[in-house]
């Protein structure tokens, strides 16, 4: 595997907001604002440029990954709620009125909340994470699964079309899978996994459908890049050029890798849970992360353009 090489914020980063309950799922709005989600908190949040947190809406569980969808709302990974330890960032296992997960669509404009899915199959999700629109107006997401005391629950890829009419499995099981991206060119779509430190690419071979790998791991996945040491991968983002951009826990690092998996670069943050990355601006030179051991909204200027996302809000 690639030795990753740090290199340091290119730019001051500048905190937006402070007092956030574990945000995540940044979105950058076409008005200057970021919509984010708070974890701990149940709810989803917009932040206004001026720093000012009004409340979109009051979904309970654990909202996470969030994207605006072709028909302007916006649509939330919850992972139905978790139970925390006074004074860790992370959880502990699930809520005590945990009964699953489900896809949230929020109308921005009254703040109604209803569950777009809940289950595949006939079998109830778990944790969904993080979530890509595509051209066609379909999304893929990822289910992390559980972790309970001495039990895992397994996580897997799934996609979905946004009116509720069809969701599949695509690729099961998987080992925390969190962040969800695809290519400049739709062609690919990445899965990167938290505690394996890795990033893992499908290949795309219709709308909703990939190829299989005949080889290892039973998931069918291809291997783009691995870490070394205790760390962790958790949301990204993709620039227009095609390298990922990926949030990397305990560390504290940005980690951007080129789509053949080289290292490209690890940009440093204040945090050591940045949990994810989207960009933003007139010409997407803006990045903004969320820093959810801080509580934090932050933003600095990217070297590089992000790539513009099929549905804008």
């Amino acid at each position: 595997m690639p030795e990753p090489t740090a290199s340091g914020a290119r730019a001051p980063i500048r905190v937006i907001a402070e007092g956030l309950q574990f945000p995540e799922g940044p979105v950058a709005m076409q008005d200057g604002s970021v919509i984010v989600v708070e974890i701990r908190g149940g709810t989803v949040k917009r932040i206004a440029p001026d720093g000012t947190v009004s409340l979109v809406a009051d979904c309970g569980g654990g909202p996470n990954g969030a994207a605006i969808g072709p028909d302007g709302a916006l649509y939330v990974c919850n992972n139905g709620g978790a139970s925390y330890v006074p004074g860790q960032i992370l959880s502990s296992g699930p809520a005590a009125d945990y009964t699953g997960g489900s896809i949230q669509r929020i109308d921005l404009a009254s703040g109604e909340v209803r569950v777009l899915y809940d289950s595949c199959n006939g079998i109830r999700l778990s944790a969904p994470n993080d979530l890509v629109f595509d051209r066609d107006g379909g999304f893929y997401f990822s289910d992390m699964g559980k972790k309970k005391a001495r039990e895992r629950v397994n996580g897997g890829l799934y996609y979905a079309k946004a009116d509720g009419s069809e969701i599949r499995e695509l690729a099961y099981p998987m080992q925390q899978p969190n962040g969800v991206a695809l290519s400049p060119d739709q062609r690919t779509v990445y899965v990167a996994e938290t505690d394996s430190s890795r990033l893992w690419a499908f290949d795309v071979v219709s709308p909703g459908r990939i190829a299989k790998g005949a080889t290892p791991p039973p998931h069918g996945g291809r291997l783009v890049c691995g870490l070394p040491g205790y760390q962790g991968f958790d949301s990204m983002a993709v620039e227009a050029g095609g390298n990922i951009c990926v949030a990397t826990l305990t560390t504290g690092h940005i980690t951007v890798i080129a789509p053949s998996g080289e290292v490209v670069e690890r940009i440093e943050v204040p945090d050591t849970h940045v949990t994810n990355i989207c960009f933003g601006g007139p010409d997407l030179k803006t990045a903004y992360m969320t820093f959810s051991g801080n509580g934090q909204l932050a933003t600095m200027p990217w070297p590089r353009a992000g790539l513009a996302l099929n549905c804008a809000g």
